[in-house]
């Protein structure tokens, strides 16, 4: 998904509504596609394992029902394409006004045409409603794609904060926080 700064409209005509429990399948098999179509661009290929639209649905479902991160969606035609999870940084040693974007995913085939912006809209909202003043997000740094959006939206690396994490079979990614203002 090559990206320029004009491909990032200021508004999108999506609309975004807050997740309920019926939406968790849907959510589930966005995060998978999307997950699979970076994981095909980026390896490593064994992190696929890891991942099924069952174990997301079980997983977005419960976080639905708990409120941990608050979850939005965005949907075309009232089809959900993508959705974002939002909360306070789970962070060690954050304060309370860093929120994070826990999860920001748009299904494959709608890519490029404004649904990760917003979500993004929607979701720094919903973290300035919460008191936060500043955001981060983790992202694998070979998903070059999801990296070039996030930093188009004003993230900042940070490159000391670089980690290795196993994500399932054995897998194991390279992760970087980004942050920026919330405003």
């Amino acid at each position: 998904m090559p990206l320029s700064t004009t491909d990032l409209p200021t508004r999108t005509a999506f609309a975004v509504r807050p997740a309920s429990l019926r939406d968790a399948k849907p959510i589930a098999e966005a995060h998978v596609a999307a997950w699979q179509a970076c994981i095909r661009e980026a390896g490593p290929i064994e992190a696929l394992q890891s991942f099924s639209v069952e174990r997301c649905q079980a997983y977005w479902r419960e976080a639905i029902d708990l409120c941990e991160p608050q979850v939005l969606v965005v949907t075309d035609n009232d089809k959900v394409i993508g959705f974002a999870g939002f909360d306070r940084s789970r962070d060690k040693g954050t304060p309370s006004t860093t929120g994070e974007l826990w999860a920001l995913y748009v299904h494959p085939n709608h890519w490029n045409r404004g649904a990760g912006l917003a979500l993004w809209d929607a979701a720094r909202d919903g973290l300035q409603e919460e008191g936060c003043t500043k955001v981060s997000i983790w992202l694998p740094m070979r998903f070059e794609r999801t990296m070039r959006f996030i930093e188009l939206a004003g993230f900042k690396r940070e490159p000391a904060s670089a980690k290795t994490i196993e994500v399932g079979g054995g897998a194991r990614i390279e992760e970087i926080r980004l942050h920026r203002s919330v405003m």
